[in-house]
């Protein structure tokens, strides 16, 4: 049983002062109607005794970051409620204010199970306190969620037309020719005109706006994405929604401040922003922070699909794209060659195709783009791979 993974939960009874607990793993729900969940608790613990006594327990679910409260809890230290937020549930149990989620509960059923008692409670109260990722018990280890490859990835290129406009360069032809590839590309910025219209599939085009007002000149053009910074843009997705268009809020230099940053995230899922960018900026995103953030943000996102745009930093950004594939996410927001300090698109179908995730993007197109540009430019791309076939 050892080998069977499971979340991690703190399991109370008690009342005023004589609060008692225990860490189990054997939780389980059992109805929805009414709310009904189990825990296995041995016989010759008190926590069991004073559990048939009362007729009540809770059960607070906790985070990646309280496996050391859930040890606190499995050994023999004489005041273990000490130092966290706890508070009486309706029945008097404690509950852990700042867990991933807690029960309050009355003993419904008990059960003999072996030199367990399966107890049954009726879930009186509940909450989710906070969302972020929750701790895991495995073989007699505590761990967190290690996520497998995506099964694909897509990118978007969102910094290529505007950085060829300030030079100067003609970009109608190569913007069609990376949307061809399969690419989404972002047409227009927030001061440019309108886009020309393209029979292309509009899910292949964005444009990046300020205003609820733009949704229309949007439209006209046959766009089908609008790209917004996060803030007060509550109208462009109510516009945007109405007008059949999916939505893309940016959160920029997210890696500076994680904390605010899943709570923005938790509300632009909750308004139906269809896609939620981290963008990494002047703070400089690290593998571990990269997993950190993404962990955390990706259960709060709640049904929004998350992207990352990462730039290349020392050699770091491939690291920091492979991190987040293993973190669940598989959209990225680049840049053909990397001219605006982005992590190219080629570079990241290069590590896809290293790894066996599979792209709907054409990474041999995106080369011949990335090289015929090399002759434009003037000098050799900062991207890393384009000169690669494979």
């Amino acid at each position: 049983m050892a080998q069977w993974p499971s979340g991690v939960v703190i399991v109370t009874t008690g009342d005023a002062g004589h609060w008692h607990g225990m860490t189990a793993s054997a939780f389980s729900s059992v109805s929805l109607d009414p709310p009904m969940v189990l825990v296995c608790l041995a016989r010759g613990t008190r926590t069991h005794h004073l559990v048939t006594e009362r007729g009540s327990f809770a059960v607070s679910i906790l985070g990646k970051d309280q496996a050391a409260l859930g040890r606190r809890f499995a050994g023999h230290e004489p005041d273990r409620f000490s130092g966290n937020a706890w508070a009486a549930g309706p029945t008097g149990s404690p509950v852990l204010m700042d867990s991933v989620g807690w029960l309050d509960c009355r003993v419904a059923h008990a059960y003999p199970g072996g030199d367990h008692t399966i107890f049954v409670g009726e879930v009186l109260a509940a909450a989710t306190p906070r969302r972020v990722a929750p701790v895991l018990f495995h073989s007699r280890t505590w761990s967190q969620l290690a996520d497998p490859l995506p099964d694909h990835i897509a990118v978007a290129d969102t910094g290529l037309l505007a950085v060829l406009r300030a030079r100067g360069f003609e970009v109608t032809r190569l913007a069609r020719t990376l949307r061809a590839a399969g690419m989404r590309v972002r047409l227009a910025d927030l001061h440019g005109e309108a886009p020309p219209r393209d029979e292309l599939d509009p899910a292949t085009a964005s444009a990046l706006i300020a205003r609820a007002d733009q949704v229309a000149g949007v439209v006209r053009a046959g766009v089908g994405v609008v790209e917004f910074m996060a803030g007060s843009q509550d109208r462009i997705v109510v516009e945007a929604q109405r007008s059949g268009l999916a939505t893309v809020a940016h959160l920029p230099d997210a890696f500076a401040e994680p904390d605010r940053v899943v709570s923005m995230v938790a509300r632009l899922a909750s308004l139906g922003c269809d896609e939620i960018t981290l963008e990494e900026g002047g703070s400089p995103a690290t593998p571990v922070g990269v997993r950190r953030l993404l962990q955390d943000a990706a259960a709060a996102a709640d049904g929004a699909a998350l992207r990352v745009g990462l730039r290349e930093r020392h050699g770091i950004g491939l690291v920091n794209a492979l991190v987040a594939m293993k973190s669940g996410v598989w959209r990225f927001d680049t840049t053909l060659g990397g001219v605006d300090g982005a992590l190219p698109a080629e570079d990241i179908l290069f590590l896809a195709g290293q790894l066996e995730v599979d792209s709907s993007v054409d990474r041999a197109a995106l080369i011949a783009s990335a090289t015929e540009l090399e002759s434009s430019w003037g000098s050799v791309l900062p991207g890393r791979t384009y000169r690669f076939t494979c």
